[in-house]
């Protein structure tokens, strides 16, 4: 009997999946812990305004709507009028009615929220050597690249690399 749209197929997961699995997550979340860490401890906010600094400032004619940020982020943000709230409470980020959409807004970066990116980047880039150049040859970064690109092929590459 063929098989309906509501019956679905269980896969168990091997030992070794599940391990990769839960260290892949618990090697997210030790990193980032530390990296949020060291842009405190420099005194800046936290990375997920880097991330829509960064994509802002590398998307064409610096301008996202909001979506498009959301879809771009490193990061997931499920509240992403709230953090542009915040960016913008700060004078980092400005909206503008989109004229093609007139129910849309198109993100922009004022010139402080550049600067600001700039200026967290060489926080964010020492953490990223120390917490996994500081761990991993660079033969093994290699490796795990390649690995975790197989589990994660981006549909189009907005911007080449992430950081």
């Amino acid at each position: 009997m063929p098989e309906t749209s509501t019956e679905s197929v269980h896969l168990e997961p091997s030992e070794a999946v599940v391990h990769a699995w839960t260290r892949l997550n618990r090697a997210q979340h030790f990193l980032l812990d530390h990296i949020e860490e060291d842009l405190k401890c420099a005194g800046l906010p936290p990375l997920i305004w880097y991330d829509a600094l960064l994509e802002l400032w590398r998307a064409k004619d610096h301008r996202l709507r909001q979506v498009d940020l959301e879809q771009r982020m490193l990061f997931p943000q499920y509240s992403i009028s709230r953090l542009v709230d915040r960016l913008q409470d700060q004078g980092l980020v400005r909206r503008e009615r989109s004229k093609e959409d007139a129910r849309a807004y198109w993100i922009m970066p004022t010139q402080a929220g550049l600067a600001l990116r700039e200026r967290m980047w060489p926080v964010y880039a020492d953490a990223i050597a120390r917490h996994v150049g500081g761990r991993l040859s660079e033969s093994e970064a290699r490796l795990v690249a390649r690995l975790l690109g197989r589990l994660y092929a981006e549909v189009s590459d907005v911007g080449g690399a992430r950081a």
